[in-house]
């Protein structure tokens, strides 16, 4: 039975029997019956592979981290998460060292350690109010991999200046006069730098198929 730990790019949670393509956690947001309780645990929300080092687990077991699934990494990035420093040790290296580059008002290091972007990330995941939040003009303001919304329910995953909607098994065409503007950014701010100045952030194979 599908469990309600899919991440869409707003960050929420819920339960489909799409399957994912990367996993990770924000902390224990189950209970005892495997229901969902709170959106995050702390500030240490990573991106993990589906497969590393033979390990299983059984998910949602009591007291432990909720197994989170997300269809790629550009979904994830969006809900705020960040490549995880064990099992993507390499891919975490290359997110941190573009996201200093990208950020050098949040370190003056070429590589920040996770708890640096954590606290960062955080700090851009709370900023609810409306100053705060980030607004584009047209689809030319953001790099590939960021995702808008003008409705906050449908969101858009800007890819080669098209759109693509996104589901939970995948994306498709969208057309780009559908969406009206101002549009409001999902991606955090210093992710969307950081996609800017040249992370490779990977999409779901779906994204170039609705292209074709």
């Amino acid at each position: 039975m599908p469990r309600q730990n899919r991440v869409t790019p707003f960050s929420t949670l819920i339960t489909t029997p799409a399957r994912g393509t990367l996993t990770g956690n924000r902390g224990c947001l189950h209970d005892d019956h495997g229901q969902i309780r709170r959106a995050y645990q702390g500030r240490r929300w990573i991106i993990c592979l589906l497969e590393f080092k033979n390990r299983r687990r059984i998910v949602m077991q009591a007291g432990q981290y909720t197994e989170l699934f997300f269809l790629d990494e550009a979904t994830a990035l969006t809900a705020g998460h960040r490549p995880c420093a064990e099992c993507q040790r390499d891919r975490f290296n290359l997110f941190r060292e573009i996201w200093a580059t990208a950020n050098p008002e949040l370190t003056d290091v070429a590589r920040p350690a996770a708890t640096v972007i954590d606290a960062a990330l955080h700090s851009e995941r709370m900023a609810t109010s409306a100053p705060l939040r980030k607004f584009c003009n047209t689809i030319d303001d953001v790099p590939a991999g960021t995702f808008i919304t003008d409705d906050e329910q449908t969101a858009y995953l800007v890819l080669n200046h098209q759109l693509l909607r996104w589901s939970p098994a995948g994306y498709e065409s969208a057309a780009s006069q559908a969406i009206n503007y101002p549009a409001r950014v999902l991606t955090p701010a210093s992710i969307v730098r950081t996609l800017a100045v040249g992370y490779p952030v990977i999409i779901h194979s779906s994204a170039f198929a609705s292209r074709a």
